[in-house]
């Protein structure tokens, strides 16, 4: 399967060539042709895709600008989709950048914060970015049946994009997923396999299926074609800067699993600034990372000073963080360091009241991952690790709606009355 993801599918109109030109190791820098392959042959160490300086240099504000409101507007600094008719996609993107001014004033921040909320994609999280890049590519590449390994969103999205593609999918979950993501998963009519063991059982066992003959048709998105699924969370990145007006915020507070959508955005900040579609803030931006208490290996390495990150058994509500072993740990505390954040991590309590309290404050109901994330925001304001006179952007990755677990028990009717008017009266409701 080693097809040019580029290449044109129709004969009658020319189709821009994606500026990707390769696959990099993240490690030793060892380069390989745009292809299935996610590890490095020399040091095993992850790849990542490196792009043609001079084809991201044409991509123009206008460009952009002028293009369809999804991620799509965005694919002249992608590694495919350049063809439209050749997309695999739900056409997600250019989620609404929400003024939080409460939940400023709640913290004690004085400037501007915003919440991107990335619960209005297709199936209502930030996955359906990294899937539309995905698989777009690896129908590009020749695969025939679609898959992954999932703590719930992502399983959602493969199955709905598989669907719309008209492809068969298989997806691979821990057999005790919240409820609401099973529903929505199998509702689209794919194989989903529930396996007794967490996360990274699923995940190992994902990669070694993509090993076998019987899965040779098969693009795992984030296994064998990962280096282009990891590049559709820049998307994220992109948008915040053009809803801002083309500029990069001061400070953003993202939310980890394996760590690697707080890597992307980071690249796509510095992609931005180099190809000059925005300025780099005069002091920079700064990358702050949340987990939770019951799975902070990435955190938990930070704090203690080191680049190894420990694996963990993971516990805890918030499930589409619960990744163990993170594959871009390292690189999501290098990112931190280097732009001068940090990371926090919530206990279950707090990513409770982090839901409530972005509800309350800004009419957005996320998911356990969101409340990880306005909880650890909370705590590095207390800390002072967070600046309160600058602008900061929080990312929402998913729905409230599939976690409603979490909350059920804290949340509920505040009255309860007779239908009438005394009734309405003797609860105190006539204002």
């Amino acid at each position: 399967m080693t097809s040019a993801i580029d290449a044109p599918t129709s004969t009658t109109a020319p189709v821009r060539t994606s500026p990707a030109r390769a696959l990099v190791c993240r490690g030793c820098g060892a380069e390989y042709p745009l292809a299935a392959q996610h590890a490095c042959f020399e040091c095993f160490g992850p790849l990542e895709v490196a792009y043609d300086p001079a084809a991201l240099a044409q991509v123009t504000r206008a460009q952009i600008e002028a293009g369809p409101r999804n991620i799509w507007r965005y694919a002249g600094l992608l590694p495919a989709g350049q063809d439209a008719a050749a997309r695999v996609t739900l056409d997600p993107g250019f989620t609404p950048l929400v003024a939080a001014p409460a939940l400023a004033a709640e913290l004690g921040i004085t400037a501007p914060v915003h919440v991107k909320d990335d619960s209005a994609n297709p199936t209502h999280s930030f996955k359906d970015r990294v899937v539309s890049v995905a698989l777009t590519a690896a129908r590009g590449l020749g695969f025939t049946r679609f898959a992954c390994a999932s703590t719930g969103n992502l399983a959602n999205s493969v199955a709905a994009h598989a669907a719309r593609a008209g492809v068969p999918s298989i997806v691979f979950i821990p057999g005790d997923l919240e409820q609401g993501k099973i529903v929505t998963t199998a509702v689209y009519g794919g194989e989903l396999v529930a396996i007794d063991g967490s996360y990274d059982d699923v995940n190992r066992l994902c990669g070694e299926l993509v090993e076998t003959d019987e899965f040779e048709d098969t693009a795992f998105v984030n296994v064998n074609v990962r280096p282009f699924y990891a590049e559709g969370s820049k998307t994220l990145g992109y948008e915040v800067a053009e809803q801002l007006g083309w500029r990069i915020p001061s400070q953003v507070v993202i939310p980890m699993a394996s760590g690697e959508l707080l890597t992307k955005v980071d690249k796509a900040f510095s992609e931005l600034v180099e190809i000059g579609l925005v300025d780099a803030p005069a002091d920079g931006w700064t990358v702050f990372g949340a987990q939770s208490a019951g799975c902070n290996p990435i955190a938990t390495a930070l704090h203690q000073g080191t680049d190894t990150i420990t694996p963990v058994k993971p516990t805890g509500i918030a499930k589409s963080l619960n990744i163990g072993d993170p594959a871009a740990g390292a690189y999501a505390i290098e990112a931190v360091r280097r732009t001068g954040g940090w990371m926090d991590y919530a206990d279950d309590e707090e990513i409770r009241a982090g839901i409530r309290l972005l509800a309350r404050t800004t009419g957005v109901f996320a998911e356990t991952a969101g409340g990880v994330t306005v909880a650890v925001l909370k705590k590095l304001v207390d800390a002072g690790k967070l600046d309160p006179a600058k602008e900061t952007v929080v990312f929402n990755t998913g729905e409230g709606l599939k976690t409603l677990d979490a909350v059920a028990g804290q949340v509920g009717p505040t009255h309860r009355i007779k239908p009438s008017l005394r009734g309405v009266r003797d609860a105190g409701l006539l204002g």
